[in-house]
């Protein structure tokens, strides 16, 4: 398996807000960089969408590494939290809907194509492909006429 690595942020002016994701992939050297903005989306999202969009775009299943700042991500995958609600339906517990079950779907679907492993990092600390990334989330949130976050349509 090919090992590459993948580096995530997402940004959001408000919450809801203009939002946007940056990925870095590296692989033997060669890096990509990869980002997009969206209107009406919020932080949370825009994290998971660059998670998913950095391995959707991998061709074969590969041994990831991916190191992003969200806690939010990393403990709902590494402690299983996002598995549960899928099994429960997208329910937290059973007064709370799990937000963004679209994306949590996809983004399980993708973890399943790959040997993935995250790494969390503090945002803003100075790690170099976090504050990379950070800049490209910044960047595509600010770009003029963005397309609206429609939940389930993501491309």
């Amino acid at each position: 398996m090919k090992k590459v690595e993948i580096f995530t942020d997402g940004a959001c002016s408000g919450n809801p807000g203009p939002g946007g994701y940056g990925v870095l992939l590296k692989y033997k050297g060669t890096v990509k960089e990869l980002s997009k903005g969206y209107s009406g989306t919020t932080n949370n999202r825009m994290e998971l969408m660059g998670v998913i969009v950095a391995l959707e775009s991998l061709r074969e299943p590969c041994d990831v590494t991916v190191t992003t700042d969200s806690q939010y991500i990393v403990n709902s995958i590494e402690k299983g939290w996002a598995e549960k609600w899928k099994a429960a339906g997208w329910m937290r517990n059973k007064k709370e809907k799990a937000l963004n079950p679209d994306l949590w779907e996809r983004l399980l679907c993708a973890i399943n194509r790959h040997k993935v492993a995250f790494k969390w990092v503090r945002g803003h600390s100075g790690h170099p492909e976090n504050e990379r990334c950070d800049d490209l989330a910044v960047k595509a949130s600010v770009k003029p006429n963005l397309p609206p976050d429609i939940r389930g349509e993501h491309t």
